[in-house]
């Protein structure tokens, strides 16, 4: 897994961790997909890894004065052009 990951510092940051895959944006950190951490040294290096990323992204939140949550506004709907 690539160390340059930064939490919330770009829209372009994309990782891939077997088929999960981590996405990062400006607001929030996505991630979807499925991961098998098989109980064997493959698994562990894959958790190893989950691992490092998440405590990556709660530092990088615990050194932010956060909102209790983020509200979603309304978004206009658009007429399908097709």
């Amino acid at each position: 897994m690539a160390t340059s990951f930064s939490p919330y510092q770009n829209e372009a940051d994309c990782l891939q961790l077997d088929e999960l895959t981590i996405e990062n944006r400006l607001d929030r950190i996505s991630i979807f997909g499925t991961i098998d951490l098989w109980k064997d040294k493959a698994g562990l290096k894959s958790a190893r890894e989950l691992k490092r990323l998440l405590d990556h992204v709660v530092a990088e939140l615990e050194k932010t004065d956060l909102l209790e949550k983020v509200e979603f506004a309304a978004s206009d709907k658009v007429p399908c052009p097709f």
